[in-house]
């Protein structure tokens, strides 16, 4: 789910540089294009204190998942 957060985050913003603090809200559910709403869930994720801890771990991470946030504009440094 954090990921698809960070995807959407990078769409409307550019590089992930998110601020700590930062919560962004993601539609689950339904079909995208105004679904009746008792098929779709608003959530709410902390992502920028996930991208922190992302970069935080880096070391340990899978080449896929560095792969995945490198290709939405992660900054790792």
């Amino acid at each position: 789910m954090h990921l698809t957060a960070a995807k959407q985050y990078y769409e409307r913003e550019g590089p992930l540089r998110v601020p700590r603090k930062h919560i962004e809200r993601i539609v689950i559910g339904g079909d995208g294009t105004g679904g009746s709403a008792e098929d779709r869930e608003v959530r709410e994720l902390r992502l920028g204190a996930w991208i922190g801890k992302q970069r935080s771990r880096a070391a340990t991470l899978s080449p896929d998942r560095i792969e995945q946030l490198s290709a939405i504009g992660m900054r790792w440094t």
